[in-house]
């Protein structure tokens, strides 16, 4: 790691590797080694963009000490395993893998290698989840809404692993306690693959969160609703606005017998920069991961609970004549 900078490659040039291409190029303790893609018109529209070369894959490692892996999320085990096989650090995309035996499996390898292996559940860096955490510890009740307007980009997968994880995954970190059930509904509307879900999940502790994604609506939401006996919680993600009613913060609210009401606001927070950064801190100087394997494990691991779910409902559905029982078409 030359001058105390990290080389890092970035493997998969669409939407988010793009992104994730500029945040390592303009990392003041990083460099971008290279990018790759299959696709290598896509990767040189990147490269011309950063100032970084396109490269082979095998290249890409050679020139390495670190890789993000932006691929969709098929490829993930494959190129995460060869990444860490080689000796390479490794920021892969949610989720971890396509199924827990890889999560596991990717799990062990980077503990055997001594590599630091992070999940990019985007959230856990997010002013809103450092907001939330430190007003609600212990929730009861949690309602996630998380819907935006349909894109063929991330339809190769449903609903749950494309949208609903990042809740799903926000929701794990405020809730210490394992799942006890599951139960979920959703349908494919645009493409191959479930675009809306709606699954209610409970705790053992006795918890309970409902969680809605679409991406087939006419607007973008993002929203969280939070009880506890420490109070009432609204978020509005997309206009960075959080409100408690509790008895700890804010203002009082006459006539409550010691209520108090707080009202937070916060500008736009770079949750993929101090993504990075965590990532950059982890390999130069030791820091705990933020989202190790084994978060990333236990999010795919409720999303996968949700699909199997969702799958049982759907099947009852289509017995009953509720939903058709045809495979929708293949966007493209």
């Amino acid at each position: 790691m030359a001058g105390g900078a990290v080389r890092i490659g970035v493997a998969g040039a669409g939407h988010f590797g793009r992104f994730h291409a500029l945040k390592v190029a303009a990392g003041r303790r990083a460099v971008l080694a290279g990018i790759h893609d299959p696709d290598p018109a896509r990767a040189a529209a990147v490269s011309r963009e950063v100032g970084a070369p396109a490269l082979g894959w095998p290249e890409l490692l050679a020139a390495s000490d670190a890789v993000v892996i932006a691929a969709p999320a098929e490829a993930h085990f494959a190129l995460a395993e060869a990444a860490l096989r080689a000796g390479r650090h490794v920021l892969v995309e949610k989720p971890i893998a396509a199924t827990l035996d890889q999560a596991a499996a990717l799990g062990a390898l980077a503990a055997a290698c001594g590599r630091v292996l992070q999940v990019g559940h985007l959230l856990r860096f997010s002013a809103e989840h450092q907001a939330i955490s430190a007003r609600m510890r212990r929730p009861l009740y949690l309602e996630c809404v998380r819907i935006a307007p349909f894109k063929p980009r991330g339809t190769d997968v449903s609903v749950i692993l494309d949208l609903m994880i990042h809740d799903l995954d926000l929701v794990l970190a405020l809730v210490d306690s394992p799942i006890e059930s599951v139960d979920a509904v959703g349908a494919p509307v645009a493409s191959a693959h479930e675009d809306i879900a709606n699954a209610r999940v409970r705790f053992a502790s006795g918890c309970v969160a409902t969680i809605t994604a679409s991406r087939i609506s006419l607007k973008t939401e993002r929203k969280m609703r939070l009880f506890s006996q420490e109070g009432y919680m609204s978020v509005d993600f997309a206009a960075r606005r959080l409100m408690m009613i509790g008895r700890e913060r804010g203002l009082p609210i006459p006539g409550t017998g010691g209520g108090r009401v707080e009202e937070i606001t916060w500008k736009e927070h770079d949750a993929l920069a101090a993504e990075h950064d965590a990532f950059v801190a982890a390999i130069l100087d030791g820091a705990p991961v933020v989202v190790d394997a084994a978060a990333g494990t236990r999010a795919l691991a409720a999303a996968l609970a949700v699909a199997e779910s969702m799958a049982a409902s759907r099947a009852r559905a289509e017995a009953s004549g509720l939903i058709r029982s045809q495979p929708m078409p293949e966007v493209t």
